[in-house]
């Protein structure tokens, strides 16, 4: 099971490493630059509302599908149909809800318009994770590894050609970017299912009010957690445009430093996308998940400390990379972020374990927390610091989160903790922030050296361990020749 968790974890890396550095700042920031922070600061704080309320449209049941088709596949097959009537209802009821809030907040026509190509991208996003975690379920990772980056291949076609060879001399719009992403999302959705049902086989479509309810009521634990983890994420950038004098702006300088942030939980999501299948199947049958827990933590752990202290220290060339306008604006909210991000990557991982464990009341109660911390001190820094205020109280939420998390897996799970493992993160860290201190990665030779010092680094200081590389490898070299 650590080999299967390791050698997909490799392929989904090794294609969302091709992928989606290339859609996220060869496109979105290439839009970010073209449009303008303040209109690129409107479509962000629209696309974090789409996000607070697209729970809505999933229910948890993704979560709950990947489980128990980990644990109980035939079961899980037979009510395929029947979901899929569910989520046309589930999208009515994300509308309304949208829209009405959207209307309340006093959002005008053209922000309207925007959000009604988001609600249906959401849609299809739901529709395309939920696919998803059949294969995932099934731990066809390989399947699932394509679908991850399937969308976002086609954005690079479809709006590379509109940014990179234009059609036509009228400057960029933000609307178009959104109308691109509704046609890359339609037709990954088709893929996703064309894939689905060939495993599957054609469902048949009905809606039981029985098994709707039923199946809402065994979800709504996942579903409260996912809103909850949301808000508490997402609901920044739409505060920092309402309660901001100069919101629309400031957004924008928040989205420059989250779009980074945002990429490196996409790459998180990896690891606890694979790891939940696992740990749900591996709890069920009561065998031993710590080995395959020590290893996710020290790579997710270990890699993302030296990615966030890099991206701090070299906070200004990294921005100048990747933007034209507004830099200095951005500096600060970027390096808070990025700080922030090895909380998030903790909260993920321990999240992941608790979730397959189905410890759903001790995380939603936590997250409820982690929402009145964030809401709370964005309510009392962004009027006065904007962007900068808001990625401080994104830090603070996220540590205090997954040290909470932590603790509690500690004693409930009975995981020890020496000294030594907790002196080899400590050491990786000093090294990493010493060899940042001293190199200054003002160009992408010393940025590649330096991040691929800190990478020799983890395995000087063991977190990546040679001998369980050697013997994985061997096990997938013996595997290869059975199945030959």
């Amino acid at each position: 099971m650590q080999r299967k968790f390791l050698s997909g974890l490799a392929l989904m890396l090794v294609l969302n490493l091709l992928i989606k550095p290339i859609a996220i700042f060869g496109i979105d920031a290439k839009v970010q630059n073209l449009v303008g922070s303040e209109q690129y600061g409107i479509y962000f704080s629209l696309l974090s509302f789409s996000f607070l309320f697209n729970i809505l449209l999933d229910l948890g049941i993704s979560n709950y599908t990947s489980k128990h088709v980990a644990q109980y596949p035939k079961v899980a097959v037979s009510y395929l149909g029947k979901i899929l009537v569910l989520r046309v209802v589930l999208l009515l009821l994300y509308a309304i809800v949208s829209f009405s809030i959207a209307l309340i907040l006093g959002w005008g026509k053209f922000e309207i318009y925007l959000l009604s190509f988001m609600v249906l991208n959401q849609f299809f996003v739901t529709l395309i994770a939920f696919a998803r975690s059949y294969f995932n379920g099934m731990l066809m990772f390989k399947t699932e590894a394509f679908l991850s980056v399937l969308d976002r291949l086609l954005l690079i076609v479809f709006c590379g050609s509109l940014l990179y060879f234009p059609v036509t001399q009228k400057e960029f719009q933000i609307e178009w970017f959104v109308w691109v992403q509704t046609l890359c999302y339609g037709l990954s959705v088709l893929v996703a299912f064309a894939l689905l049902l060939r495993k599957t086989g054609i469902p048949t479509l009905s809606f039981r009010s029985n098994f709707s309810i039923a199946l809402i009521r065994k979800s709504i634990p996942y579903a409260l957690l996912i809103l909850l983890m949301m808000i508490y994420t997402r609901v920044d950038s739409v505060m920092i445009e309402r309660l901001h004098d100069n919101g629309k702006m400031e957004a924008g300088f928040y989205a420059q430093g989250f779009r980074l942030f945002d990429a490196l939980f996409m790459f998180a999501m990896i690891f606890t996308g694979l790891l939940y299948p696992i740990f749900s199947k591996q709890l069920i049958q009561k065998k031993n998940f710590k080995p395959i827990l020590a290893s996710a933590t020290k790579l997710l752990l270990g890699g993302t400390m030296a990615l966030a202290i890099i991206l701090y220290f070299n906070a200004w060339t990294i921005l100048s990379w990747i933007y034209d306008n507004d830099i200095l604006s951005s500096l600060v909210p970027f390096q808070l972020l990025m700080l922030g991000f090895v909380g998030m990557a903790a909260n993920l991982l321990f999240g992941t374990l608790l979730t397959a464990n189905g410890s759903l009341k001790f995380l939603n109660s936590v997250s409820a927390i982690g929402i009145l911390i964030n809401i709370g001190m964005n309510v009392f820094l962004i009027p006065k610091y904007g962007a900068s205020g808001a990625a401080f109280a994104t830090l603070i939420t996220q540590g205090s989160v997954s040290a909470v998390q932590l603790i509690y897996c500690v004693y409930h799970f009975s995981l020890k903790i020496t000294l030594l493992p907790i002196l080899k993160f400590i050491g990786f860290g000093a090294f990493v922030w010493l060899l940042c201190y001293f190199v200054k990665a003002d160009s992408i030779w010393l940025f590649l050296g330096v991040s691929g010092a800190s990478f020799i680094g983890m395995f000087i200081f063991g977190l990546i361990d040679f001998k369980q590389l050697k013997s994985i490898i061997a096990s997938k070299g013996k595997e290869e020749i059975t199945e030959g």
